[in-house]
């Protein structure tokens, strides 16, 4: 039963995958190829100094766009990964435990909410460990969490609020630079 399952999860995503493919607008060969969920664009000018934390960061980055677009499908395939590579550092047992939270869900609503506590802590563990090179910024928004405010990581200045998407894509501010 149990190697069935596993059977019919990989059939899935291959599915998934070849469907996404087949919709695809052929691109014009000059243009540059979008990176694929399993391996995500990396920042070319942010790098954190612990190896483990840079490793899950892109993911992190996935995660963010995913939400900032609404897409909950990518979110789940970002969360995965970051549930799996936080499981490999020491002290990230709560960002784990958050991504398998968003990856379990469809709801972009949930996902949204479960990425508010999780950015709470990959900001503590990025402070701690501190910048290998180049800038991260802290983003935050003050309507998020019913009015709370939440943060979130981002390599660019110009703001893409992962907590509202396209409704209140500028809500935010950027609060503080990591060098």
């Amino acid at each position: 039963m149990r190697t069935r399952t596993k059977s019919l999860f990989a059939l899935t995503w291959v599915a998934l995958f070849a469907a996404a493919a087949c919709t695809s607008p052929v691109k014009d060969q000059k243009e540059e190829v979008k990176e694929s969920p399993a391996s995500p664009k990396t920042s070319q000018t942010a790098s954190l100094k612990d190896d483990q934390l840079n490793a899950i960061y892109p993911y992190y980055q996935h995660l963010t766009t995913a939400l900032v677009e609404a897409d909950a499908t990518e979110a789940k395939v970002a969360a995965a990964a970051i549930e799996l590579g936080a499981q490999e550092i020491p002290g990230a047992e709560s960002i784990s435990s958050l991504a398998s939270k968003i990856a379990a869900t469809n709801d972009i609503d949930a996902q949204r909410i479960e990425f508010a506590a999780l950015s709470t802590h990959f900001i503590a563990l990025l402070k701690k460990a501190g910048m290998g090179g180049g800038e991260l910024y802290i983003a935050h928004c003050p309507m998020a969490s019913n009015d709370k405010g939440a943060d979130w990581v981002t390599s660019s200045r110009e703001i893409k609020n992962p907590y509202f998407g396209e409704s209140m894509l500028t809500c935010g501010t950027i609060k503080e630079t990591l060098k």
